[in-house]
């Protein structure tokens, strides 16, 4: 029962030391790495998949007739502009290159990524407002298809892919991959809400279901983290991957901090904290390594590792309260 209750309690770094332990088994023992071979194939569609049930499952306890935008997600969308903004015109100031440019670079897709359709799932386990925080979640990704072919285009450096972006092609691209992980889950939801009673009934009624789902995706996250940490490391100094990852620690705790200040102004302090910090890490590597240098995917890959710890230590505390006054 101690083990249950601690895989409970601690359900996310768990989940990520198990990716990650799996991912070094498979890659350093001969014998297993039949295994990564056959399930390599299947890596980059499965998280989709992943991630489509999650949002289902979660967007079976929304009330659509909440879906509306508020004024704290004026101030949060208009912050995340405001540093990216601030960033590019850093690099582009200063004419950042080499080593210095892949840092900001890493930093930089940090920023301009989506708030993570997860997201909504923490909030929901913190007690805030899940309806707020979805349709926060249609905004960001919103702002952030804006972003990337405006601001991509201009940094030096970059690969073919973005020097040569045209803004339409990329901005319907990026939308259409936002309608595939937010809109198709959301309208099978409302489907099974409305016509599906006695199964929707049910899904609302398992407990914490999003949540394991989550933690489960979170072991295959955590895997293609190290995989991506891995095959940096044969491409560059192991100095720069920790100063990397010192600086996604840095971004990843002024985000929050800075999101829940400005929700202290609404009394949406968690909603808000979570808007600007949690980001969609998975969704940030694959614009890292399609239209910037590859290396800088190590940022958000270690930005995974230092959100879950903050979400995991938010839940703990919740519950660790709920206990107390249950008391």
């Amino acid at each position: 029962m101690g083990i249950v209750r601690f895989i409970k309690d601690w359900t996310l770094p768990v989940a990520m030391a198990a990716g990650t332990c799996i991912y070094l088994l498979v890659h350093f023992i001969p014998a297993l790495k039949p295994l990564g071979e056959w399930y390599a194939p299947y890596n980059e569609d499965i998280l989709p998949d992943f991630m489509f049930l999650i949002l289902y499952v979660t967007f079976c306890k929304v009330d659509f007739k909440k879906l509306l935008p508020v004024k704290w997600h004026f101030w949060i969308g208009l912050q995340q502009i405001l540093f990216v903004m601030g960033l590019v015109g850093v690099i582009l100031g200063f004419h950042i290159t080499g080593d210095a440019l892949i840092m900001l670079e890493a930093i930089l897709v940090c920023i301009i990524a989506p708030c993570a359709a997860a997201a909504a799932v923490v909030t929901a386990k913190l007690g805030g407002n899940l309806e707020e925080m979805t349709t926060y979640t249609f905004v960001s990704n919103f702002i952030s298809a804006l972003l990337i072919p405006l601001c991509f285009p201009l940094l030096p450096q970059t690969t073919d892919a973005a020097s040569h972006m045209e803004f339409l092609p990329l901005f319907l691209q990026i939308l259409w991959k936002v309608s595939m992980v937010l809109l198709l889950p959301m309208a099978l939801a409302l489907f099974t809400k409305l016509f599906l009673k006695r199964f929707h009934n049910w899904i609302i009624h398992v407990k914490d279901l999003s949540y394991y789902m989550w933690g489960c995706s979170l072991v295959i996250v955590s895997g293609t983290t190290a995989m991506n940490i891995v095959e940096a490391w044969e491409r560059t100094s192991v100095f720069f991957l920790f100063a990397i990852a010192f600086m996604a620690l840095m971004l990843c705790i002024v985000q929050y901090a800075t999101g829940r200040f400005i929700g202290h102004y609404f009394d949406k302090v968690i909603e808000a904290g979570q808007s600007l910090g949690q980001k969609n890490t998975a969704f940030a590597i694959w614009v890292a390594t399609a239209f910037l240098n590859p290396l800088s995917s190590v940022g958000p890959g270690c930005y995974i590792l230092w959100q879950n710890t903050i979400n995991s230590v938010e839940i703990w505390l919740y519950r660790k309260k709920g206990l107390e006054k249950a008391s």
